[in-house]
């Protein structure tokens, strides 16, 4: 034991503290503390004695349980002895010991013989005892106290005191003036820190104008208008920027105010304050961290697309082309996930009886197809996903998860061909978790479609709500091909569809002909889309019945088939149109070329594949001045209307002339090449494959420097809005009853055992038990 007192108390009185306890207090204290200190360590040495005696009970009752037990067993009790090991404490303690031997011994007799088996009727007492240190180790509750007296011996030295020391009131001090200092660094060296390096913290309304613009996801599922958010947070930001015109500029503030963009002015400034202090944000609560992994090997890019060749449609060729084009590049694999459809859906499908007995067989017809048009061997992998045709939608339904079917190595970069269409249904796995970016391409405006339906305005008002909620939920890029879709978040207006370059070739033939003289144009009118209200024909009849007169002798050829075909013939037939109705048939079959005038009455399109082709064949087109035309506004043949009589009078014009060769500029607009190029630019694909070339990085810092490497500096509210969305979306696709109820197809949560079959999968209930959710 040490004695801590102050010298000039030492005389009075010599009482022992404990280490811990005294080299606690001369830290935390002070010698001027220490007498009102040492009180309280005698008082703790009481304390502990009092401990023993209640490890003197437990003795006793261990002692207890050992003599019950022992008729039971036979074994040696050795003696205690005195030995130079033992401390002063234990001598102290054999008279504790005696009398608690003594205490069993009256309650019966109890001996033991040479052998150490129990004997009765003779009492011993502690001195009858006798210990061998042999048989020390048969018995635990008396090797365990002699364990612990020796641990208590060892207290005096160095070494047991700095032990002592970690479960002492020392430490609780010590981290007590630690969190303090944390605190002081935090409210009042950090703030000095900021002011030293010319970033000032951020005040009140700043932090509320960031709060209202993260917002912004939940304040528009309820109705609250972005520029109404705009407005709230430009107010809150104006009285800042106005202080900072007031002083001088620190250098990492200048481009905030030469940006016109508010809500980015607010981004760069809250980046500034977290890069300052050397913070990175790794994560949020929806996070996932077992993404690809692009740091070795080639990037890898995913196609998943709703339609699938034969089938003649938008969302089956387009999506063939992209796969193709991009593939051409060194620098990324690319893989076209289409739908595989059971036997007796594809009858209902695919044109002229065409059917495939299985997945290998249509990528032949797939690959064989586009590599006639392209002109070069494609080096792109297809795979096939399940898939459900629905005839009430006219449409192919994903059946399971889609995106199981894209590998997790291969899982890198993911475009998803009408992504509101993939995801409405879509109970699986997240696509922004597997994948480190994903890009949604709008093709098809389906609010149009609805409102066409029975109730259609009610529909259409839920659907698109439940389109902002999968766009938000499940890409991180939405490009829309015209603004005649509906406004989505993340979303941006880009025509990234090219030709197919046959139909250019025909153009350039068309300009070789007219240069020689030839007639290259034989035919006048023409219309061709599949047979459905929708796409157009009810608008062509309309038109055509108001202004039968003022059209006299003017013949339209229609050519297409569809599930409305029989109404739409009926209908022609009754008002009297001079309209020739003729099969579907590609658009470049030599038939079509000699027309000369492409009329496209359609609203409803987002942007029409036929027109471009008709563009690019050298024709004169005639559609309505709509959105989804805006496209090709830019090119001379283009001719559009705005009113029944404005189309009567575009008819007739084009009807009169001929139409202009297209310059290189504009044949080149109209190809893949240059949409593969605007696609890769407005989607961000270029700066995220290139991610880690050092001049792509180079050139990104100069032209976005108020980035500021936001999106690793800060959390993002907005990211965890879009991962609630994503649950709760998740869980609602995963009752069948609430799928049903929204439209969903019966047997669509899973694929079934057909597909299981077509496509040599686990079957359903084995890759999805009934346990499972």
């Amino acid at each position: 034991m040490i004695n801590l007192k102050p010298p000039e108390a030492r005389a009075s009185t010599s009482a022992p503290v404990t280490a811990d306890k005294a080299l606690s207090s001369i830290i935390s204290r002070g010698w001027k503390e220490v007498r009102d200190s040492a009180d309280a360590d005698l008082r703790l040495m009481k304390n502990r004695a009092n401990s023993f005696k209640d490890l003197a009970s437990s003795f006793d009752r261990e002692l207890e349980n050992f003599l019950n037990s022992a008729s039971k067993s036979t074994f040696a009790v050795p003696a205690i002895g005195s030995s130079p090991s033992e401390s002063d404490f234990v001598k102290r303690l054999r008279p504790k010991l005696n009398a608690i031997v003594s205490e069993v011994d009256s309650e019966g007799a109890v001996d033991f013989d040479e052998k150490g088996r129990l004997r009765r009727g003779r009492r011993v007492g502690f001195t009858d005892f006798r210990w061998e240190e042999s048989h020390l180790k048969d018995w635990e509750p008396v090797r365990a106290l002699k364990t612990r007296l020796r641990e208590l011996e060892r207290k005096s030295s160095s070494s047991e005191i700095l032990e002592s020391l970690k479960n002492s009131e020392f430490v609780e001090k010590v981290k007590s003036s630690l969190i303090q200092t944390v605190q002081i660094f935090y409210f009042v060296a950090l703030p000095c820190i900021y002011l030293m390096q010319g970033v000032p913290p951020l005040d009140v309304p700043e932090l509320f104008a960031y709060l209202v613009r993260q917002s912004g996801p939940f304040l528009d599922q309820l109705g609250i208008r972005r520029d109404i958010s705009d407005k709230i947070v430009e107010s809150l930001c104006s009285k800042r920027k106005n202080q900072l015109l007031l002083r001088s500029t620190p250098a990492g503030e200048s481009s905030i105010l030469e940006s016109d963009n508010v809500g980015d002015e607010l981004d760069v400034r809250i980046a500034s304050v977290l890069q300052s202090t050397g913070h990175c944000y790794e994560g949020g609560f929806w996070t996932d961290s077992s993404k690809h992994d692009t740091t070795n090997g080639k990037r890898h890019v995913a196609i998943v697309t709703t339609a699938s060749l034969p089938w003649m449609t938008g969302t089956a060729v387009n999506p063939l082309f992209r796969a193709a084009y991009l593939s051409e590049s060194a620098k990324q694999d690319v893989t076209l996930l289409v739908p595989w459809l059971c036997r007796s859906d594809q009858e209902l499908v695919y044109p002229n009886n065409l059917t495939f007995s299985s997945p290998e067989e249509q990528e032949a017809y797939i690959r064989n197809w586009v590599e006639e048009r392209v002109g070069f061997k494609t080096d792109f992998k297809i795979s096939f996903y399940p898939g459900k045709f629905q005839k009430e939608r006219r449409s192919i339904m994903p059946a399971g998860d889609t995106s199981q079917f894209i590998p997790s190595k291969d899982a890198d970069i993911a475009i998803l061909e009408e992504p509101e269409h993939l995801n409405w249904y879509h109970h699986g796995k997240r696509w922004t978790d597997k994948f480190n970016h994903v890009v949604g391409i709008v093709h098809t405006n389906y609010l149009e479609y609805i409102k066409r339906e029975k109730n259609g305005a009610i529909q259409a008002f839920f659907v698109k709500h439940i389109n902002n909620w999968v766009m938000r939920a499940y890409c991180h890029k939405v490009l829309r091909l015209s603004a005649a879709t509906q406004d989505l978040p993340k979303s941006v207006v880009c025509n990234v569809h090219g030709v197919n370059p046959k139909f250019l070739k025909i153009g350039e033939k068309v300009d070789a002909e007219r240069e020689r003289g030839e007639q290259a144009f034989t035919k006048g009118a023409y219309f061709l889309g599949k047979m459905v209200w929708a796409k157009g024909y009810r608008e062509l009849i309309d038109l055509l019945a108001k202004h039968k007169k003022d059209l006299d002798g003017f013949d339209l050829d229609v050519f297409g088939n569809g599930e409305d075909a029989h109404e739409v013939q009926s209908t022609a037939r009754k008002l009297d149109l001079n309209l020739n109705f003729m099969k579907g048939r590609d658009h470049a079959d030599d038939s079509l070329h000699g027309y000369k005038v492409f009329i496209n009455p359609s609203v409803s399109d987002v942007l029409c594949t036929a027109t471009a082709e008709a563009l690019a064949m050298g024709k004169f087109v005639v559609c309505a001045d709509h959105p989804s035309n805006e496209f090709f506004r830019s090119f001379p043949n283009c001719m559009t209307y705005s009113t029944p009589e404005d189309f009567v009078a575009k008819v007739r014009e084009a009807m009169a002339n001929e139409p202009q060769p297209l310059t290189s500029e504009q044949r080149y607009n109209l190809s893949w090449e240059a949409a593969t190029q605007r696609f890769m630019q407005y989607s961000e694909l270029d700066r995220v494959l290139n991610i880690n070339d050092k001049e792509v990085d180079s050139q990104s810092s100069q032209n976005n420097h108020q980035i500021m490497k936001k999106s690793v500096s800060m959390p993002n509210l907005m990211g965890v809005v879009d991962g609630g969305l994503a649950f709760a979306h998740y869980c609602f696709t995963g009752n069948e009853f609430l799928r049903r109820c929204t439209g969903a197809m019966p047997g669509t949560r899973e694929y079934d055992m057909k597909h299981s079959e077509d496509l040599h999968l686990l079957p359903p209930q084995v890759e999805n038990p009934i346990y499972g959710w």
